[in-house]
């Protein structure tokens, strides 16, 4: 297929190199157009109060890439209306460093976002994350993006799933039917992983910000969401929770009816 990959975190994102290194051994012709830096958490925001740049790179991808200094969904709007000659036949969006689980997740994720922006497009669309432990996560972060070596894996494992499952999922969706993919790995993903279908948990998520400062500025922090969820059908967090890739998929025409 002729996919376009994107993600939230950054065109120089480990996760995205990995992902891009499995769907290019599946055959798939690939076109690049990534955030120029992390957009973690900025939903399906679109940049309104100013112009964005977009910026063609050599990343080592091997195929046509760009930078958008902007959201998710700037990069998947500019791409395909601008960037891209002719039509694709869809649209991947991740690997993101952290699940993205719930309603909650759902709906601020950049990764979900772009997405779901294809989809505003007509087009069928997954979004993939890799679940990490707090711990992971920050040494992450400390190590500048360089994962360890069980890190490593466990996202390469996850790109090759995510080459199976859009290969499989893409063709099946329809066009202009408002749906995407939502795909969680757990950690570590193996090779034995299996994916379950899945819903988004409800979990409620209070208490985001700590208390002013001196200077009446809050600070994000994290904490414990509440997960009210009913045992059955089985929840995206749950599934994750059990090591079993998560499959969800979000049809938003249904939003508003019974």
């Amino acid at each position: 297929m002729k996919l376009l990959v994107t993600n939230d975190d950054g065109i120089d994102s480990v996760f995205l190199h990995e992902l891009v290194a499995s769907l290019q051994r599946a055959g798939h012709e690939l076109f690049i157009v990534a955030p120029a830096s992390e957009q973690s958490w900025k939903g399906a925001s679109k940049t309104r109060d100013r112009a964005v740049k977009s910026l063609a790179i050599d990343r080592g991808f091997g195929c046509p890439s760009w930078t958008v200094d902007g959201t998710p969904s700037d990069c998947v709007n500019i791409a395909l209306e601008h960037l891209i000659d002719g039509e694709v036949d869809g649209v991947v969006s991740g690997i993101n460093e952290g699940f993205n689980c719930s309603i909650g997740f759902v709906i601020a994720s950049g990764t979900v976002a772009g997405a779901w922006e294809g989809a505003l497009h007509g087009l069928p669309a997954i979004a993939v994350s890799q679940d990490v432990s707090e711990a992971v996560y920050v040494n992450l972060k400390e190590e500048g993006g360089k994962p360890n070596e069980e890190l490593l894996s466990s996202i390469k494992m996850a790109a090759d799933h995510t080459a199976r499952l859009a290969g499989e999922l893409l063709p099946q969706t329809a066009r202009n039917s408002f749906t995407i993919h939502n795909v969680n790995f757990p950690y570590p993903c193996l090779p034995e992983s299996i994916v379950k279908r899945t819903v988004p948990a409800t979990m409620l998520m209070p208490g985001f910000f700590t208390a002013a400062d001196a200077n009446g500025m809050h600070k994000l922090l994290w904490t414990e969401a509440n997960d009210i969820s009913p045992h059955e059908p089985l929840t995206d967090v749950r599934c994750v929770s059990e090591k079993h890739i998560s499959h969800s998929i979000l049809d938003y025409r249904k939003l508003g009816y019974a």
